[in-house]
Formats: structure tokens, C-alpha cells, sequence
């Protein structure tokens, strides 16, 4: 055989080869995560899981939770996305509750804190960390003013805090409708109300922002402002004169979750990273960001956050928030809407 002849053999081998490596290839999934989660989240959480899973490849469509949940809201009879990964609980349980998501329990999920799982039998979503309202009350101002330091929701409709305190508007702050919400579960809807017609006396004004009541009262501008917990712990690291109250009542919270789209061509692929979501190293990733995470065992509570704020969390139906939104943010315009801050 000459030269040439076994150059062209050669050849023709590398193109057979390359012929039946290219299906192998082709079989690599690209899978349409729906999310909200901060963009710095998410290239350190594709990473992760692509490296464990080679065959799949994530492609984020990635925007605000209002924006995410009305966008799968209108794709209903026609979905894009093949999963949710990172989308508050509530608009996930509105989801479930019209039949747009694959029923789905995770590999793993029975070690998940209860209160991270859908309670469904298969699961509907599974958690992955959780945030909370709290009270934040400038010590330095109360003492100018000799104001006590309140211990419950109650004691906030007391005459003294009269126009001392700020809180998230519910219709623009997912922080200020756990709180609403949390209210109405935990006091029933006629206490609720009653309770939120005396404090709106004491309000000076309803923020579109759950982060800044704790700014504000940080600085002082304001007595007590009702706020996002891990912005009441940052502000006080940062030096200002704020204590961190979790009233006796208890407090709203919300999580983040993983929801397989039903409908989804890529259901295994889905299935792969749903079971990926609820893993320790992917709870590692959560606790990066959130001090509360669906996995027990994994904490990392940055500076002056409250080590027992978990235990505080009033029992939270994340489908009755869904359910009720509509109608408990129209009776909240009614009431309480002429304090609202001006929107930008």
C-alpha cells in the first residue's frame, strides 16, 4: 500500500469517526430555566450543575418575579419554559393551582425543612431559601424622644409612633405583601384589618421598596421602619444605631422555589435539575446569598442577623397568598393607599 493510499485510509477513518461522534454531540439538551434570582447568582449556579450534568445546558430567561410570573402567566396554553428555578412561592402556587405544573417530588426532597416542600403528594415545587420581614428601630433616635422599644405588631398602633414609621407597599414590594399577608393568616381577615386601620395612623408613608424602611430607619429619618431582614442585619454591621425586632406575633416570610413547567419537551432533562436543586451543594450556592435555606445543617448568618429569626415565621400558605392577591391588594388601595410614596 503507498503513502498516499494510507493517508487517504486515515482519513476517511477520522471522517467515520467524526460521523458517530457528532450524534453523540447533538444529543446535549439546552434547557429554558425561567428565574429571578440576582444575575450575580447565576453563572456560578450553571456551572455547578452543568458540570455534574454534561448533557444539559441551561439557558436562562432570567427578569424581576412580576415580570418572570406574569410572563409564564401568559404562556400558559403555550409554554416556553422548561422549569422555574428561583421564583417566589406564591406566584408558584398560583401556578400550581391552574394545573401549570408537573407534578414532580425531587430525589432528595424528603430532607428539606417541611416548610420547604409543597405538601403535595407528588410535590408541586420544592424550596430553596427563604426571606422575612422584621422591624428595625433606631435606638439613637427612640432615646432623643424617650420612645419604647415595641415588642409586638400591636404595640406599633400605639399613639406614640405616630408618623414614625415607614413599611414596603404590598402592590409594588413582594416584601410588603408577605407582611400583609402574613398578618391576615396569622390574626385572621377581620383582626387584620382592624389591625392595619390602627397602624396606618402611625404610618408616614408606604415605600416601593422592601430594602428601604430599614435604610431609613437607619439613618434616622424614620423611628421604625418594617423591612427585608438581611438589610436590617447589613445596615446595623455598617455601624447605624438600629436593633433588629422580631415581634411576638411572628413574621411574614416568602421562598424562593423550583417548579417543573408541565408541558416541558425536556421533562428528564427538567427532572435532572429539579433533583440537582434540592442537593447539598446546590443549598451551599443559596446560602451564599440567603441566610435560610431548605437543607438543615447549612448556615451562614452574616453579622447581627438574628439566629432564631426561623422559628419566628408564622405558618405561611404560599397558594393562599397566590389566590388572594388580587383581591387583598385592592382592599389595601382602598384603605391605605393616599400615604404611598410618589412612583419614580
Amino acid at each position: 500500500m503507498t503513502f498516499g493510499r494510507l493517508i487517504r485510509r486515515a482519513a476517511l477513518a477520522g471522517l467515520a469517526a467524526a460521523a458517530v461522534a457528532t450524534p453523540a454531540l447533538a444529543q446535549k439538551t439546552k434547557l429554558t430555566v425561567y428565574t429571578a434570582l440576582e444575575n450575580d447568582q447565576l453563572d456560578p449556579f450553571k456551572k455547578a450543575f452543568e458540570a455534574d450534568n454534561p448533557t444539559i445546558e441551561i439557558a436562562w430567561v432570567r427578569d424581576s418575579t412580576g415580570v418572570v410570573a406574569a410572563k409564564l402567566m401568559a404562556e400558559k396554553d403555550n409554554p416556553r419554559a422548561d422549569i422555574i428555578w428561583g421564583l417566589a412561592a406564591s406566584n408558584v402556587g398560583l401556578m400550581a393551582s391552574v394545573g401549570m405544573l408537573e407534578p414532580y417530588t425531587p430525589k432528595g426532597a424528603e430532607a428539606l425543612k417541611p416548610s420547604f416542600r409543597s405538601g403535595k403528594s407528588p410535590d408541586t415545587w420544592a424550596g430553596m431559601d427563604a426571606y422575612l420581614s422584621v422591624v428595625c428601630f433606631n435606638t439613637a433616635e427612640a432615646a432623643k424622644g424617650k420612645k419604647a422599644k415595641p415588642a409586638s405588631w400591636a404595640d406599633l398602633t400605639k399613639p406614640e409612633y405616630k408618623d414614625s414609621i415607614v413599611m414596603p407597599n404590598p402592590a409594588s414590594s413582594g416584601t410588603g405583601y408577605l407582611t400583609v399577608a402574613a398578618w391576615l393568616q396569622s390574626m385572621g381577615e377581620e383582626a387584620g384589618w382592624k389591625f392595619m386601620d390602627g397602624l396606618h395612623q402611625n404610618i408616614a408613608q408606604y415605600i416601593h421598596s422592601g430594602s428601604a424602611p430599614c435604610v431609613q430607619a437607619a439613618k434616622g429619618e424614620r423611628l421604625i421602619g418594617i423591612g427585608l431582614d438581611t438589610r436590617g442585619a447589613s445596615e446595623k454591621t455598617k455601624g447605624a444605631p438600629i436593633e433588629l425586632i422580631l415581634p411576638k406575633e411572628g413574621l411574614g416570610s416568602e421562598l424562593e422555589v423550583t417548579a417543573i413547567v408541565k408541558g416541558t419537551k425536556n421533562l428528564e432533562a427538567a427532572k435532572k435539575l429539579a433533583d440537582w436543586a434540592v442537593t447539598r451543594k446546590a443549598n451551599e450556592l443559596y446560602a451564599k446569598t440567603y441566610p435560610i435555606v431548605a437543607l438543615p445543617g447549612i448556615v451562614n448568618l452574616p453579622p447581627n442577623y438574628p439566629a432564631d429569626i426561623e422559628k419566628a415565621a408564622v405558618k405561611n400558605d404560599v397558594e393562599w397568598m397566590a389566590k388572594n392577591r388580587d383581591r387583598i391588594l385592592a382592599e389595601w388601595t382602598k384603605r391605605y393607599d393616599g400615604k404611598s410614596a410618589p412612583k419614580k
